[in-house]
């Protein structure tokens, strides 16, 4: 009987004590919606809809460098023996740059010119060869025509006469080839001075005096770089994704990570054709386009291979109506709360045309305490807001917060609390 009593104390022990689990829930649940609910139903802000100025735009970053620059590299290989310019310097066009060791040139120029004086030498006994086979085989001829020469005679004439003919035409293209050598060695020697080809500034210099210059005519050894510092451009990379967002001639304002304190203005020039691909076959993978955007107002400070961001201004819509980005939200007809139906107007016809996956865009307006989902058709974006195409009216109130009832919590035709602060706030000019 005594273990009778104690399990039946033990039970009703465990009886209160699940009653009291279940009242401290109900008391977190409580409080918990107490918080984003009011007396009257669920708590949001909201925020009238008015026309305002939505400016969508693209942002990229890249590097600083002049418009126009040229690469100084020689043609021939050889030892530098003089530097001309230190960096910094500003050249006009025709200023010496560099002078490269032409010892090696000029002998193999004064080699190719003892060549040419030697085939042109062959040359000239070649001719006086071939004229007196010639003399020799008309002689011939005249003797033949009067019977005092035979035919083997005169053929033998004319072979040699043709013989010499073609051992003179042989001298005079190796005369020739000599002269093509002349040439090349002194086009050679001449590039052993190399002028600026620009007017501009040395922003880069690669080699000192002492260093081998590298001549060839595919791969560049740049020695120097001449720039025209007057004229800077940004070249930054745009996603994929908003590329065909971009256009020639499009405005951007263009930010200097040395010159935390200034901002350029800038104009869109070029835009690469094909992609370039970072990254590839790796989760890191990233396709871009290079965008060419014209500093307008460079000033003295810009420096080429300074970082640099552009916020390039792609599209802009002046007295629109627009709502905070927020406010407009994604759901399926079921989430909205009106069922499969999908609701209907006054006029009998769906609330709500869903797209070929079965969502909604929306829009949450409040009227007379009540929330009710708008469908809209939406245009550009700034970084704040969004454009309105259709499905609100100016002054409509529409909820901007907080984003859980926006995104979640609200169904159609649930009443709401509105929340103090939010109604009337500023909007993006």
């Amino acid at each position: 009987m005594a273990n009778d009593g104690g399990r039946k104390h033990m039970t009703k022990k465990r009886i209160l004590l699940g009653l009291l689990a279940v009242v401290i829930v109900a008391v977190v649940v409580v409080t918990a919606l107490g918080r984003n609910r009011g007396d009257d139903g669920l708590a949001v802000e909201v925020a009238a809809v008015d026309r305002s100025t939505v400016v969508q735009t693209v942002t990229a970053t890249g590097k600083i460098q002049p418009m126009v620059q040229v690469n100084i590299s020689a043609d021939v290989s050889a030892k530098i023996t003089r530097l001309g310019v230190d960096e910094g310097d500003w050249v006009e066009k025709g200023t010496l740059l560099v002078e490269l060791d032409r010892e090696r040139y000029v002998a193999e120029v004064e080699s190719q010119e003892a060549n040419l004086s030697a085939a042109q030498a062959q040359a000239n006994l070649a001719r006086e060869n071939m004229v007196k086979a010639q003399k020799d085989y008309e002689r011939s001829r005249q003797l033949y025509d009067r019977s005092l020469e035979s035919q083997a005679s005169l053929d033998a004439m004319y072979a040699s006469a043709e013989v010499e003919k073609a051992r003179y035409q042989s001298t005079r293209d190796q005369a020739e080839q000599a002269k093509a050598a002349v040439r090349q060695a002194r086009d050679a020697l001449s590039k052993t001075t190399i002028y600026s080809p620009m007017a501009g500034t040395i922003s880069m210099l690669n080699k000192e005096v002492g260093e081998i210059a590298l001549g060839s005519q595919f791969q560049e050894d740049v020695i120097m770089v001449v720039s025209n510092l007057q004229g800077m451009e940004a070249l930054v990379d745009v996603d994929e994704n908003d590329i065909v967002l971009v256009s020639v001639g499009d405005e951007a304002t263009i930010e200097v990570d040395a010159l935390p304190d200034v901002k350029f203005k800038g104009e869109v020039t070029e835009i690469a054709n094909s992609a370039k691909i970072s990254g590839q076959g790796s989760s890191d993978q990233k396709t871009e386009f290079e965008v060419k955007i014209a500093v307008l107002d460079p000033g003295t400070r810009l420096r080429p291979g300074m970082t640099a961001s552009a916020e390039i201004v792609t599209e802009v819509r002046e007295a629109c109506l627009g709502v905070p980005i927020q406010s407009v939200t994604v759901r399926t007809v079921e989430q909205l709360g009106v069922g499969k139906n999908l609701g209907e107007s006054e006029s009998g016809t769906p609330r709500f045309l869903p797209d070929d996956e079965g969502f909604v865009e929306v829009v949450w307006v409040v009227e007379n305490g009540t929330a009710k989902a708008r469908q809209v058709k939406t245009g550009i974006q700034s970084d704040t807001h969004i454009e309105i195409l259709e499905g609100l009216a100016e002054s409509d109130q529409v909820v901007v917060g907080s984003y859980r009832a926006i995104s979640r919590d609200l169904r159609d035709g649930v009443a709401v609390e509105i929340g103090g602060g939010a109604e009337g706030r500023d909007r993006e000019g």
